[in-house]
């Protein structure tokens, strides 16, 4: 599969743009034509550097204004063409796209802009390169692909072909099956983005919100269905603009564009399976059961208040690493480790080095662990594996946000036996059960201009989806929330909270805890007030609502007194919608903002009491202590 980027879709400078381009993994690059001009080299300077990269140029872009333009416009345009034509012969680049014209003083006429084109495919020949129409989804006359073929079509010239922009022709709502009819071979190259649905002027849409495929709202897997269809085996670039990749990592989005059309190519070679582009061969998307287990690290000396608060949860220590400072505590289907057995050598002792107290690591249960660490280093994902001791099992895993790690168990011999295996039974503590059953979901917190790259990394890896963004207001900015959900049962969610500064809660979670992941572990249980009732005995500390809170929410759910004051006396917090009701209790916060909550779903109820969300934030900021305080 040859793989290529635009170079307008990363941050940073020229050179570093085509190193990080390179290291991705692409074999290819577009040149925007913006790139090349401000960066102070010759064109074979520019050719022996993506050359060194192991770089091929598929294209020099954008040749705006060309066809159908009056004289003296008209000659003119021939001659900026020839002039960028020899450009392209020193760069090493056979291939000019021309975008529709938007010049208002171009003239309308398929024949025109055809009979422009075949002129302009004889001075391409000459100069042994090829032209690329595409149809800009605002162009004045041409702005949609079924046009700008019909005049590659008339234009009839070998040297002149189609380009294709998924942004184009899906923000157009145009079918994206009339690419079928397009021959294969007439389309020089395959552009792609997605896009997140907002109703604004085309243009601002193209040129502030595109993203890598998979990220958005938009239909590319079906547009690139159709594209396969035609034959097409070219290189498959991405053209993104967007205001938040100009400031985010090249690295990490160069690495986000090869894994979005990994993943692209992946689900189209399922649905077309005669295609002729080359898709890696990678097992399918991974189902996943639940989570299996969530790890802790932390210090001896700060073992016990962690210790304390999952025993007000009614969790009890069941067993006791053979091999390792590593204890299980458990309840219900839920199992807790707690790692103090770090040093600087561990991963453990690492990120209890740069993070303190936090939860580093979770266990997925999957169908096949060994599949889903084979598709996940397809994808590009980091593997993970430390030293194993006599009698340990290498547990699949891999690395996700924060650096934190996902082990991958599933039902064969040896993974399904580890905590009989690998751990001795020592019930030392018997907190006594207080109905919590499973883990609900798990939250993580993340820079929001990281949250797109790990909001793919999760559903390119494992079989979920998305939910729509929720903004969550904060006192000290506005927090971006969305999650990931298994298909076609949800019994792994995870919800992803983007941060844009520290003054918000999550923003002082990611600055003081030095950038990790899990904020908060979410446990289910299948009656809220017997629950909390339990709680209440073990000495657990609920985070105490504003009455505020509670009367608004009697008059607006409309609910009887009574019901209102057993939710304000356990501290519950409620939502309910169409499908069925939500109850949340939430601890008080644990170390740099750590927190546990418990929740009750009735009927369907399939969000996250994201309402809730505001008050929960003002009663956790009331007792944070002061900036610059210590904690206890």
């Amino acid at each position: 599969m040859r793989t290529s980027i635009a170079t307008v879709s990363i941050s940073g400078e020229f050179p570093e743009k085509l190193a990080a381009i390179a290291k991705a993994g692409f074999t290819g690059v577009e040149i925007f034509e913006n790139d090349f001009l401000t960066y102070d080299a010759s064109p074979r300077e520019v050719k022996a550097l993506a050359a060194d990269h192991g770089l091929d140029i598929t294209l020099f872009q954008p040749f705006r204004d060309f066809e159908g333009m009056p004289e003296p416009h008209r000659a003119r345009a021939f001659e900026r063409a020839g002039r960028k034509f020899d450009i392209m012969g020193e760069l090493g680049t056979d291939l000019m796209l021309i975008c529709s014209n938007v010049s208002p003083v171009s003239l309308g006429g398929i024949d025109r802009a055809a009979a422009d084109f075949h002129e302009l495919g004889e001075l391409a020949s000459r100069h042994g390169v090829r032209v690329g129409y595409e149809a800009l989804a605002w162009g004045r006359h041409i702005s949609d692909h079924r046009d700008a073929w019909e005049v590659v079509r008339r234009a009839d010239h070998p040297n002149v072909g189609i380009i294709l922009d998924s942004f184009h022709t899906l923000s157009r709502k145009i079918d994206p099956n009339s690419i079928r009819s397009i021959p294969g071979d007439k389309i020089f190259i395959v552009q792609l983005a997605d896009a997140p649905l907002i109703d604004m002027d085309l243009l601002y849409w193209s040129r502030h919100f595109r993203n890598m495929p998979g990220e958005g709202d938009l239909p590319v897997v079906d547009f690139m269905r159709a594209v396969a269809a035609t034959g097409y085996s070219g290189p498959l670039s991405l053209e993104i603009f967007n205001d938040q990749f100009r400031g985010g990592s090249a690295r990490l989005l160069a690495e986000d564009g090869h894994r979005s059309l990994i993943n692209l190519m992946d689900q189209v070679r399922r649905l077309e399976p005669d295609i002729r582009i080359e898709a890696p061969a990678m097992p399918e998307r991974v189902q996943t059961e639940g989570v299996e287990f969530v790890e802790f690290t932390t210090a001896p000396e700060e073992k016990a208040n962690l210790e304390a608060l999952l025993a007000t949860l009614g969790f009890d220590k069941t067993a006791r690493h053979r091999n390792r400072d590593v204890d299980l505590y458990t309840q219900g289907d839920i199992r807790i480790v707690i790692n103090t057995g770090g040093t600087g050598e561990s991963f453990a002792g690492a990120s209890y080095s740069i993070h303190g107290t936090n939860a580093y690591a979770f266990g997925l249960k999957v169908d096949d662990a060994q599949a889903a660490l084979a598709r996940a280093a397809a994808l590009g994902a980091p593997t993970f594996a430390e030293p194993r001791k006599s009698g340990e099992v290498a547990v699949p895993a891999i690395q996700g946000v924060g650096n934190g790690v996902i082990y991958f168990l599933d039902g064969s011999t040896a993974l399904a036996s580890i905590w009989d295996n690998e751990f001795a039974p020592d019930a030392t503590t018997a907190a006594g059960n207080t109905g919590l059953t499973r883990i609900d979901h798990l939250a993580q917190t993340t820079h929001y201009d990281e949250m797109l790259t790990w909001l793919l990394f999760y559903t390119s890896l494992f079989s979920t989806r998305r939910t729509p963004m929720v903004d969550v207001v904060d006192p000290g900015g506005l927090v971006r929330s969305q999650a990931i959900e298994s298909v076609p049962s949800p019994r792994f969610r995870l919800t992803m909270n983007g941060a844009d500064n520290r003054k918000t809660f999550a923003g002082k979670f990611l600055a003081e805890g030095f950038g990790t992941s899990i904020q908060h572990i979410a446990f289910a249980t299948d009656d809220i007030f017997a629950t909390a009732k339990a709680l209440h005995a073990r000495g657990f500390h609920a985070l105490p609502i504003s009455r505020n809170y509670y009367d608004d929410l009697e008059a607006r759910f409309g609910l009887e007194p009574e019901f209102s004051d057993a939710l304000r006396e356990a501290s519950i917090l409620y939502d309910r919608d169409d499908n069925g009701e939500y109850f949340q209790i939430y601890s008080r916060t644990f170390g740099e903002g750590f927190f546990f909550e418990i929740v009750e779903r009735r009927g369907a109820y399939g969000g996250y009491g994201a309402m809730n969300a505001p008050f929960r934030i003002a009663a956790q900021r009331r007792l944070a202590p002061p900036i610059g305080m210590p904690k206890e």
